[in-house]
């Protein structure tokens, strides 16, 4: 349970995957009541690569167009304007985080597996309709954004994290770590760019892969534990792909595809993936890496990871050598320019520059390197043929560290080099300090998370009990106020529950009590709030729902209490709950009187036959 976990404190410190530019504005604008597709088609018409990806999403056989779409408009027409702001955001999301902090995530590898995913379900959503093909494709793309989330908010643990999950499982991991896992956080966050309900239902019922029942909600959760099944085959080797045929194959026989129609089926769907792969910048000749060992990540090496920068060769060769034979590693280049595509690509720690060069001198590589994030704190030692007090306090402006003048004495340049050690070393020696104050923040912030969810949770079911649920509903209702949406409420109880405990024992009463309150958890929408008041008593906050809603859900979840007996006892009367379900807008009534109606329905049905659900607006009108 993620009940306390805190999605706007990550949101608020910069820490998570988000949207930018064109797809905030896309995302901004669709949530106007009042907006039009003619302003989502020009705000898409200001990105050329979104417009290009929209039109070729619209014309591909995962949407199956009628007729060729050549324009902006008639795309976002017959796609949707949810549609589009869900596939610029995907876009936006690759873009900004196709690569990270987080040594043992594999970036590649998350896009190309998310990508195959998604293309996978467009397809299977095509051949059997549940949801519009184009909707499911981001489902799909972002399904597991939160191993992305935890990547990118602690990477250096989530690291540690993905190292260690061979000897126990990740969402275990994560869990004790961050106190919630990527499954749970991929719902918060898909939940809070505005992704529909049964979505996340469905995302939530495909997770636990346990689908029961043939609403349109189960067979989209079965297309997707489909589609990650082959999202898995499409980066899997080629000779390891085999051992994941059977349960592929046992998957896919639920679609009504047997072995041979699933191969056709997958290398349809690869070409696909490549195809889109191209078109998105995602890699997809990348293959499931071995886990990264801690130790492996960073290897020590010995001296100073050196750029040497002259246009001399003669200079060059000399240097490198002499700096080489002192323990150093050491790469050249003949210019500025292609110098600071080194330093971009390669992070030296320290770099050797001449002064006079062409085209692009030494001073204007510090300048560069000073004005970039990754040139801040890079060593910069100038080689120079003068010692004028004005063109060396020039070159001190643009952001040298050092000098050593020409001709170079090795001697001079080596003592100036340990010098540079030193402070590169207190920089290390810093950096980690910082890393280790902001791991034992988290750390500490997880500890304060898992403290406050055991104060909030029952033990014995892992629900939240009767402390969150009244702190919970009374700060709904206050939402629900502002917005002036409904709030439902359903208050259940065992029925016999006591007998259970007289005849067979509490250790028994305990178990009833958990199998019940599992069942509630997984009938539940993934936005509904189950929790334990107390003994048999158990209470669900329906948010933005009406009573009448409130009611078709009640309903469920007494038959699926019903219809699940634990097995292995003997009862005197089968397991069954009574509920009782009230329901306010807005202020009407308060949450206090919102107990009271639900609890007063409750005590009819406990009253009648039990096994029953009342809406309190019946009660009221003496129905």
């Amino acid at each position: 349970m993620n009940t306390e976990f805190n999605l706007n404190e990550l949101k608020a410190a910069d820490r998570l995957p988000s949207p930018s530019g064109t797809a905030l504005a896309i995302m901004e604008l669709v949530q106007q009541s009042d907006a039009t597709v003619q302003q989502v088609s020009q705000l898409v018409k200001v990105d050329p690569a979104l417009s290009g990806r929209i039109l070729r999403f619209a014309n591909s056989a995962a949407f199956g167009a009628r007729r060729p779409i050549a324009d902006i408009q008639s795309a976002v027409m017959m796609m949707g304007m949810q549609a589009v702001r869900n596939f610029a955001l995907s876009l936006s999301l690759i873009g900004n985080n196709s690569k990270g902090n987080c040594s043992g995530f594999n970036y590649d590898a998350y896009w190309s597996r998310s990508l195959a995913t998604s293309v996978s379900i467009a397809a299977i959503t095509a051949r059997e309709r549940t949801v519009v093909p184009e909707e499911s494709f981001t489902m799909g793309l972002l399904g597991n954004i939160g191993s992305l989330a935890l990547a990118t908010a602690w990477s250096e643990i989530y690291s540690e994290c993905l190292a260690a999950a061979e000897g126990k499982p990740l969402l275990t991991l994560e869990r004790e770590r961050f106190a919630i896992d990527h499954d749970a956080l991929s719902i918060l966050l898909l939940a809070d760019w505005g992704f529909p309900a049964v979505f996340l239902d469905a995302l939530k019922m495909s997770f636990d892969s346990h689908v029961a029942g043939i609403t349109r909600i189960d067979q989209f959760a079965r297309q997707m534990i489909l589609a990650r099944l082959i999202g898995n085959y499409c980066v899997t080797e080629e000779a390891d792909r085999a051992t994941l045929l059977p349960d592929l194959t046992a998957e896919a026989s639920l679609h009504g595809l047997d072995e041979s129609a699933l191969l056709i089926f997958i290398d349809e769907t690869i070409k696909l993936w490549q195809e889109w792969g191209t078109l998105v910048d995602v890699k997809t000749d990348v293959r499931q890496p071995l886990p990264t060992k801690a130790a492996d990540v960073e290897p020590v090496l010995p001296g100073l990871d050196l750029l040497l920068v002259d246009d001399d060769p003669m200079m060059l060769a000399r240097l490198s050598k002499q700096l080489v034979a002192a323990g150093n590693k050491v790469a050249v280049c003949r210019d500025g320019e292609s110098a600071l595509k080194h330093v971009i690509a390669h992070k030296p720690q320290l770099v050797i520059t001449d002064w006079r060069m062409k085209p692009t001198d030494g001073l204007a590589l510090c300048k560069a390197l000073r004005a970039s994030a990754f040139g801040k704190n890079i060593y910069l030692i100038m080689l120079t043929s003068t010692e004028d007090e004005d063109a060396l306090v020039e070159a001190f402006d643009a952001g040298i560290d050092d000098y050593v003048t020409k001709p170079v004495s090795l001697r001079v340049l080596l003592a100036r080099l340990r010098a540079g050690q030193r402070i590169i070393t207190l920089q290390h020696e810093l950096e980690k300090e910082s890393r280790d104050i902001q791991r034992y923040t988290v750390e500490l912030a997880a500890a304060n998370r898992r403290l406050k969810s055991m104060a909030n949770t029952d033990v014995l079911t892992g629900l939240p009990n009767r402390r969150y649920a009244l702190h919970r509903l009374e700060q709904e209702a206050a939402t629900a106020l502002r917005a002036n949406q409904p709030l439902s409420i359903l208050m259940m109880d065992l029925d016999y529950f006591k007998s259970v405990n007289d005849t067979l024992g509490h250790d028994v009463g305990d178990q009833v009590l958990v199998h019940a309150a599992k069942l509630m958890r997984e009938t539940a929408r993934s936005g509904d709030i189950v929790c334990r008041l107390g003994g048999e008593e158990f209470l669900v906050i329906a948010l933005n729902t009406d009573g009448g809603t409130a009611l078709a859900l009640a309903e469920r979840i007494r038959c699926s209490i019903e219809e699940n007996q634990p097995q292995g006892y003997i009862l005197r009367h089968p397991v069954t709950v009574s509920i009782g379900v009230a329901g306010s807008m807005g202020a009407k009534p308060s949450w206090k009187e919102l107990m009271k109606c639900a609890d007063d329905a409750l005590y009819l049905v406990k009253q009648g036959n039990r096994n029953g659900v009342q809406l309190a607006e019946e009660v009221e009108s003496g129905k």
